[in-house]
């Protein structure tokens, strides 16, 4: 089967539909629509189900698409050998990263790799620390930042160890204490992150062992929305202190967490046992030699 063929179906699926696809595979909508049918034609079978909420895999996508992640995953392990012999006159990062702190720890890193290695091309994907640990699984990252507890079958090196703080209404009778303690959940409701950001698990766990089942309010993946939240009153945010500690906490009380069971760890994590690109292994250099300036 034809590789870029099976790229542009991991495309259509990891994006929802051709549309959004389209930009990121660098091809127009009728050319990946051909390149589908052309592959369902040899498949003998229909890949996709398409309909105005987007597409879905068809029993015989499921397959055809689980066998097009290993094919393309083969396909990069051999780009990245033959990089090897090339140094970094050439190559792609395949990078994932989360939103929460991306801005504050990568954003500049990811300039300065840019700079020193202006020929490799950098793609990346954003989403939450536990999709991405599966896309470095599945080999369609080669690195990704993502919280500790890792995952099993993953590798990893430290980034940044913070310390959490709870964002309360001003008016908030616990807005004056010195630290907050997690049993003082149980009292407001709680506002968390969407559904794959692995802090929302490292809170569930932490309160669990309080023996306390928050409240949820409501849950979004953007820190302006979720301090607007917190200032008119909507419930109690927990957030590492550097998403923080450069904004504006208008209406807000920043209160340091009671104990050190609940952190923010940070990590770039890869496949245990992949023979890492020189692009990737790269960017793992560049990081830890600029993580004790972070």
């Amino acid at each position: 089967m034809d590789n870029r063929a099976l790229r542009y179906l991991v495309e259509v699926v990891r994006h929802g539909g051709f549309a959004r696809a389209s930009a990121h595979a660098h091809a127009s909508q009728p050319t990946l629509s051909k390149a589908i049918a052309q592959l369902e034609e040899e498949c003998g079978a229909r890949l996709l189900e398409r309909s105005r909420r987007g597409v879905r895999l068809t029993a015989a996508g499921e397959l055809v698409h689980r066998h097009a992640l290993a094919a393309l995953a083969e396909s990069e392990r051999l780009r990245a050998e033959l990089d090897a012999l090339r140094g970094l006159h050439r190559g792609e990062l395949r990078l994932g990263l989360p939103p929460l702190g991306s801005s504050v720890l990568f954003a500049p890193l990811l300039a300065r790799y840019r700079q020193q290695h202006p020929q490799i091309d950098i793609r990346l994907m954003e989403h939450g620390s536990r999709r991405l640990e599966q896309a470095v699984l599945d080999g369609e990252l080669d690195v990704a930042a993502t919280l500790l507890p890792i995952g099993p079958g993953l590798e990893h090196q430290p980034v940044r160890d913070e310390p959490m703080l709870a964002l309360l209404p001003q008016a908030h009778p616990r807005a004056g204490a010195k630290r907050f303690r997690l049993e003082w959940l149980a009292e407001s409701p709680l506002i968390l992150f969407e559904e794959g950001f692995a802090l929302n698990r490292l809170i569930q766990e932490a309160c669990a062992h309080h023996g306390i089942a928050p409240r949820e309010t409501v849950r979004s993946s953007q820190v302006g929305f979720i301090l607007a939240l917190v200032a008119a009153g909507g419930g109690i945010a927990l957030l590492p202190r550097l998403t923080v500690e450069e904004r504006r906490l208008s209406g807000i009380a920043a209160v340091p967490l009671a104990g050190r069971e609940l952190r923010w760890r940070m990590v770039l994590a890869w496949r245990k046992g992949a023979q890492l690109s020189p692009a990737a292994g790269a960017w793992l250099a560049l990081v830890a030699g600029a993580t004790p300036d972070l």
